[in-house]
């Protein structure tokens, strides 16, 4: 039996067609893209196709790109970019309950250099109100950022609503669209943003590569100083051979969206009615509307989230309990305790990320061994009978 991999929203195999378009860019077109020479200038050709390509994901400018080293790096740099620029005018930052530690985690470091961090919270299903949003709006208010897309739960938060927000209050809008894009429309114009991170290991891209797009005119600080690259914005070498091989994943998502969304659309609806019906005390923590199309996130109760991932895993399928980034901790998801879920609730939860070449056999087999996965671990986790 082929092993089941049902985790692409920690990370998706690298495409063929990607491999194929980078492996020039490693070998012949090695040039240094800052060098003024044919080999320098060729590698800068390259470089400068694929900011044009992921602008076309986004559908913005490729002089609004920015490459980065991935998605966590484009979230510290609109945040500390933002914040750092904007200190004249305040020091306090807006974003929600659930967002990644990749956003989370800077700002607990930047409220240690007097940032002020509000934490808005959410609905039931994940989502901010615009009205929560608006009243936690202060005159010193210069960041607001809200993921496009939760990485547990899939919940699309109404970007484009909240945006009116923040621009009638000039507040910068940052958005984490690291799984948002390549499921779903990304329209930096239609969503009103600042500035929108993005990650190519998302959309079957190279890992160690992501961007940050930045509205022209908006000011942002650099963190790293030497040279000139990226409008001196990211000073280094930019990495050529993965920028190119980013461009070519944003066009191959742009271009098999609709098809693959209704992909994940018809297996998701079959996993998880397969699992209602057949596993007692399984909840569905995704929400019903608004939510990514290949995200399912379940929990079982009376079951612990880590067991049934490690069953699953003996039985060669691939799930998580939630972000890659959090894995091995003994805490309980914070997305989840954000929804109103107990510890334990939350602690018993699964998520099922579908990629482009699942398969329905693939979730038929998911379904048979589940609940045999699930009955071992309901027993293992209520102990020994004390019944003589």
């Amino acid at each position: 039996m082929h092993p089941i991999y049902l985790d692409h929203n920690a990370t998706t195999p690298l495409r063929p067609e990607v491999l194929a378009a980078m492996l020039p860019y490693l070998q012949t077109h090695f040039g240094n893209p800052s060098s003024v020479h044919a080999i320098g200038r060729r590698a800068k050709q390259g470089l400068e196709s694929a900011r044009e390509q992921v602008a076309a994901l986004i559908q913005s400018r490729a002089t609004e790109i920015l490459f980065t080293s991935g998605g966590t790096e484009s979230n510290n740099l609109a945040l500390n970019g933002v914040l750092r620029s904007a200190r004249a005018r305040g020091a306090h930052v807006v974003t929600t309950a659930i967002e990644h530690s990749s956003i989370l985690e800077p700002l607990r470091a930047l409220a240690h250099e007097g940032v002020s961090v509000a934490l808005l919270p959410v609905n039931n299903e994940g989502q901010v109100e615009a009205d929560v949003l608006a009243a936690a709006l202060r005159p010193d208010t210069v960041l607001v950022s809200i993921g496009l897309a939760n990485h547990e739960i899939g919940t699309i938060q109404s970007i484009a609503a909240l945006s009116r927000i923040t621009q009638e209050r000039k507040v910068i809008l940052h958005v984490d669209a690291v799984q948002a894009a390549g499921k779903v429309p990304v329209d930096v114009n239609v969503l009103g943003v600042d500035l929108l991170s993005l990650s190519a290991h998302k959309i079957y891209g190279p890992k160690g590569i992501g961007a940050l797009y930045v509205r022209k005119g908006t000011k942002l600080t650099s963190l790293l100083y030497g040279g000139p690259q990226e409008r001196e914005k990211r000073a280094g070498t930019e990495n050529v051979a993965a920028a190119v091989g980013f461009g070519v994943a944003a066009t191959l998502a742009a271009q098999e969206l609709e098809t693959n969304a209704a992909h994940y659309v018809f297996l998701a609806n079959k996993l998880c009615d397969g699992i209602l019906r057949r596993v007692p005390g399984a909840r569905v923590n995704s929400p019903v509307k608004d939510c990514l199309p290949n995200t399912v996130n379940i929990g079982f109760s009376e079951a612990t989230g880590e067991g049934l991932m490690m069953g699953l895993d003996l039985a060669g399928i691939a799930v998580s309990t939630g972000s890659a980034c959090a894995a091995g901790s003994l805490e309980p998801s914070h997305v989840l305790l954000a929804l109103g879920r107990d510890p334990e609730a939350a602690k018993s939860a699964l998520r099922f990320s579908l990629g482009k070449d699942t398969t329905e056999a693939d979730i038929d087999r998911v379904l048979d061994i589940l609940p045999k996965v699930v009955e071992r671990v309901r027993a293992a986790h209520s102990g020994p009978s004390n019944e003589e």
